[in-house]
C-alpha cells in the first residue's frame, strides 16, 4: 500500500511509529502524492476564522493545503538524493525524541542552543510532540506516506520552535508573524506570505501606536533568506554549539525593527505579548 491507515483515535504523533525513518530501503517518494494546486477562496476563509481565535490551530492547516509549496517534492528530492541527507536521515531520523529529550539536552554547554531550547520550550510549556499533534489533528490517517519525502516534511514542522528561538522572534503577535516571513525565505508556501502579512495588518488596525509592523514582517523575510535552509541542517550538530556561534553559521543577525516595535509599545505602556487581547476579547 502506498498510504497508511490509522484508527481515529491514535494520535498523529503516533500514526507512523511503525516506519523506520532511518531505513536505508524507505522508498524516496512514493507514487500518488496528490499535486499542489492553490485555493485562494478557501484560504481566505480560514484565515477569518482564524483572526477571531488565533488559538484555533485547526483554521492553519487548511490555509496550508489551499496555499501550498508548489515546488516542495522537487526541492525534498533534491536534497534527499545528497549523501549529506541521507547521512542526517540515518542520524536523526526524527527530531522529536531529540527535541524533547531536555534531561539528555541540559547535559549540553551553558548557553547552548540546547540549553536555549529547554528554557524557551518549558517557559511556554511547549513540546515538539504536542506541535506534531496540535498541526496534524486535523490531517486524515490516509495522508500519512511511509517514504523519505515525509521525514522531509516532519522536518520543517519540527523546527519551528528553533525558528523562534535563532530568529530571536517571540511568541507575541508580531513575533508570530516574522517567523512566518522568515520560514516563508525558508519553505516558500505563499501561506506562510499570507499569513504572515495578513497577520501585520491585523496588528497594525488594531494597535493604538504606530510601530514598524511591516517592516518587522519584512526583515524576518530577509533574515529567512540569508539563512541556509534549517531543515536541511544536522540539529545533532547545532544543539551544543553556543547559540551565537550557530546564529553565525547560519548567518542570523539580531532583528531591529521587531525590537524596535516592542520597545515602542512598552514605552506607551502596551505590553507586545497582550497586544490581540482586547480585539479578542471584544469579538
Amino acid at each position: 500500500m502506498n498510504m497508511m491507515t490509522s484508527p481515529p483515535e491514535i494520535l498523529p504523533s503516533q500514526r507512523q511509529t511503525h516506519v523506520d525513518f532511518a531505513a536505508p530501503d524507505l522508498p524516496m517518494m512514493l507514487p500518488g502524492r496528490p499535486e499542489m494546486r492553490y485555493d485562494l477562496p478557501k484560504a481566505w476563509r480560514n484565515f477569518r476564522e482564524l483572526v477571531k481565535n488565533k488559538e484555533d490551530t485547526s483554521k492553519v492547516t487548511p490555509i496550508f493545503e489551499a496555499l501550498p509549496w508548489r515546488g516542495i517534492y522537487d526541492a525534498a528530492l533534491s536534497f534527499l538524493k545528497t549523501e549529506r541527507a541521507q547521512e542526517i536521515r540515518r542520524k536523526e531520523p526524527s527530531l522529536v525524541p531529540i527535541l524533547d529529550n531536555h534531561e539528555e539536552l541540559r547535559k549540553m554547554p551553558a548557553g547552548s542552543l540546547a540549553e536555549i531550547y529547554c528554557d524557551f520550550m518549558e517557559r511556554e510549556g511547549l513540546s515538539a510532540h504536542g506541535l506534531v499533534d496540535e498541526l496534524d489533528k486535523n490531517r486524515p490517517p490516509e495522508m500519512y506516506w511511509d517514504d523519505q519525502v515525509t521525514w522531509y516534511f516532519n522536518r520543517m514542522r519540527d523546527t519551528h520552535d528553533l525558528m523562534h528561538i535563532l530568529s530571536g522572534f517571540g511568541r507575541d503577535a508580531l513575533g508570530e508573524q516574522c517567523v512566518l516571513a522568515f520560514t516563508y525565505s525558508q519553505q516558500p508556501s505563499p501561506a506562510h506570505l499570507f499569513l504572515g502579512y495578513a497577520g501585520a495588518i491585523e496588528i497594525a488596525k488594531r494597535a493604538t501606536v504606530k510601530v514598524p509592523v511591516f517592516r518587522a514582517v519584512r526583515e524576518g523575510q530577509k533574515m529567512g533568506k540569508a539563512c541556509p535552509r534549517l531543515v536541511e541542517m544536522a540539529i545533532t550538530e547545532l544543539l551544543p554549539l553556543p547559540i551565537e556561534e550557530v546564529r553565525r553559521r547560519l548567518n542570523i543577525k539580531a532583528p531591529t525593527y521587531y525590537n524596535q516595535a516592542h520597545a515602542m509599545w512598552r514605552a506607551a505602556g502596551i505590553d507586545p505579548y497582550d497586544l490581540m487581547a482586547p480585539a479578542q476579547a471584544a469579538a
